[in-house]
């Protein structure tokens, strides 16, 4: 077990057996580690994700879209392992060089558009379709206020609060002490706000509700890190209200299955090529 007080040296060096579910996978250089050819399909956006919280916000986003009747935002989904360290390979690295999921291709512009980064995927989407973004400039600086909330709080909860309290080969108290009282702040932050609004910004189903559902909601549902106890989950009504009813959604529910590989295999989609995949 490592020393609890432990005195980090004058120049820190990498240790590759450092232990923990990601050990081997995380580096702290950047870029390539091998050559892989990513598939393409036949329609405008080419998917290469993973369904987890920040993988799920754009299967969602895509989902609904497709829900509205909006055929140009049809998509085609590959799962990408990051267990394994495929958003290693070179192709993947040219969309995202930060070698995280999601990463998009759009192809229906000249030369095609790279997105990388979960709320700027939203953000793109959702301004190319006029959609889930409010018109009015006071709600649709609401609306990004939150989508910018949620990117900067969720590292707290998975690299912070999810690392500490479910992956760390060592559980030690001060960290999860911190991230948990940090994690709660933020749900009672939530709670405040859905008190007083149908959805997250307002009365109206935005892309910060898809950004903030799929860590947020998935907490406080016992989905993520089996913490729902530890985090007291069921004194957020408001919270858990809200997830529920996005929970409900034909589009959050497709859009949750896309690049899924674990759970129930009537819940699995692990390649999207078109709506019939959901019959199979």
């Amino acid at each position: 077990m490592s020393d609890p007080t432990y005195t980090p040296p004058k120049v820190w060096q990498w240790d590759q057996g450092n232990g923990g579910k990601f050990a081997n996978i995380n580096r702290p250089i950047s870029g390539a580690t091998h050559q892989k050819v990513l598939p393409k399909g036949k329609h405008p956006f080419q998917l290469y994700s993973l369904a987890t919280p920040n993988g799920v916000k754009v299967t969602v986003m895509f989902e609904e879209l497709i829900e509205l009747g909006i055929q140009q935002a049809e998509y085609d989904a590959y799962m990408v392992n990051i267990m394994e360290g495929e958003q290693f390979g070179n192709e993947f690295v040219e969309i995202n060089p930060n070698s995280k999921i999601p990463a998009l291709l759009d192809m229906s512009t000249t030369p095609p558009t790279r997105l990388f980064e979960s709320g700027s995927i939203l953000l793109y989407l959702a301004e190319k379709f006029d959609a889930f973004i409010p018109k009015d400039a006071a709600q649709r600086a609401e609306c990004l206020s939150w989508l910018f909330w949620q990117m900067g709080s969720a590292p707290m909860l998975g690299g912070g609060f999810g690392h500490f309290y479910a992956y760390a080969p060592e559980k030690y108290q001060y960290p999860i002490d911190r991230y948990t009282m940090e994690i709660k702040r933020q749900l009672d932050v939530l709670d405040k706000q859905l008190a007083n609004n149908k959805f997250i910004a307002g009365n109206e189903y935005t892309i910060a509700d898809m950004a903030i559902w799929p860590w947020y909601g998935a907490l406080v549902k016992n989905e993520v890190y089996e913490a729902a106890e530890f985090i007291e989950a069921h004194t957020y009504t408001h919270v858990l209200r809200w997830a529920d009813e996005i929970a409900q959604r034909p589009g959050v529910k497709r859009g949750g299955m896309v690049n899924k590989a674990w759970g129930d295999e009537s819940g699995q989609l692990i390649e999207r090529h078109s709506a019939a995949d959901f019959n199979k």
